[in-house]
């Protein structure tokens, strides 16, 4: 998995979407496998992912095993993360998503751009090694990606003097991510 030179160590957060391989199951929410994912925030990108059919706590130290080691971890009310060992400082948040959102946003787009993993779709994955093999390529793309915004943004000039923090201080280039995934993540 290729990931930028110039990530930020200083915090990762981690989280866990669910999803069904097959068929649905009968069960309350229609889960059989998840997908576990570690982002950084700077360079957005996913620095470790893992889907299986289990959320236990090995699995989840595997993903913290393979990526770089940073100061914090920040993860939400999920249980399974007390069992992991963590190199940096975890801060499990119960309460909300404050501390999360940005793991929560590229979990949304992980259902956005592949196919197989939109909720109400009648493309699905039927086997766990198809979706480790197209979400290694998804991946790779989406950091790349994420390393040229950083690259290319282009800083916005405002027009009001006054500090506003809901404006942004960068303009995307004008890239999107199907430029670096094509037409690799169909069904």
């Amino acid at each position: 998995m290729w990931t930028s030179e110039e990530t930020a160590l200083s915090e990762f957060q981690m989280d866990e979407l669910w999803h069904f391989i097959g068929k649905r199951p009968h069960t309350e929410t229609r889960e059989n496998m998840y997908i576990k994912t570690m982002t950084s925030e700077d360079p957005r990108q996913i620095v470790g992912f893992a889907a299986s059919f289990t959320k236990t706590a090995e699995e989840m130290q595997g993903i913290v095993d393979g990526a770089p080691s940073a100061e914090r971890y920040l993860t939400d009310g999920n249980t399974t993360y007390c069992d992991v060992i963590f190199p940096g400082r975890h801060m499990r948040n119960v309460h909300d998503k404050t501390d999360t959102h940005d793991v929560e946003s590229i979990n949304a787009d992980l259902r956005t751009y592949v196919a197989g993993l939109a909720r109400r779709s009648r493309c699905f994955f039927r086997s766990l090694e198809t979706l480790n093999a197209v979400l290694a390529v998804f991946v790779d793309a989406y950091n790349k990606f994420g390393d040229y915004k950083r690259r290319h943004r282009v800083p916005v000039v405002h027009k009001s003097p006054l500090p506003n923090p809901h404006l942004h201080k960068f303009r995307d280039p004008p890239v999107g991510i199907s430029y670096f995934v094509g037409p690799f993540i169909a069904c």
